[in-house]
């Protein structure tokens, strides 16, 4: 408590209690979820193009049946995504053929994959188990802010020493 009698907002914000919108001005948190709403539009793209480069880099190449396979969606899912991802210039591909990245598709796979990796390491080294931080890093690589993974590279490196 302070002198004033109101509770200390500093405690209040360690002890993870009180409501989230005090912590914050209306603008700044409408920034917070301005920047979510565009990770969720470009999660699944980049889910799509990561899962393209991990198939080309295993098997040679990426076709549709294998992405849909992995991702669990039907083949139209895929082709519809397809579509999607030639739009903005990140495949090319023809019908009953493999899908390959553009250049652009794959910078977007190896940031993707780098992020994922990262967050894999970093709960890894919490002590998270190895299957349940695979599963739980799926998404997260999205949301995490480029400062945010910094600082987990940091803690997993200063883990490792």
């Amino acid at each position: 408590m302070t002198d004033a009698g109101k509770p200390d907002d500093r405690k209040r914000q360690t002890a993870g209690a009180g409501a989230i919108s005090s912590f914050m001005t209306p603008d700044i948190q409408a920034g917070h979820h301005r920047q979510v709403r565009l990770a969720r539009e470009t999660e699944i793209i980049e889910d799509y193009v990561e899962l393209i480069a991990d198939l080309i880099d295993e098997q040679g190449e990426a076709r549709a049946v294998d992405i849909a396979r992995r991702l669990g969606v039907t083949n139209a899912t895929v082709n519809k995504m397809v579509a999607r991802l030639q739009q903005f210039c990140l495949v090319t591909s023809q019908p009953y053929r493999a899908i390959f990245l553009t250049e652009a598709g794959r910078r977007m796979a190896a940031d993707s994959r780098r992020r994922h990796h990262i967050v894999v390491a970093f709960l890894r080294a919490l002590g998270v188990g190895e299957e349940t931080a695979w599963a739980d890093s799926e998404g997260m690589e999205h949301y995490c802010s480029a400062e945010t993974l910094a600082a987990f590279e940091r803690f997993v490196e200063s883990r490792r020493k």
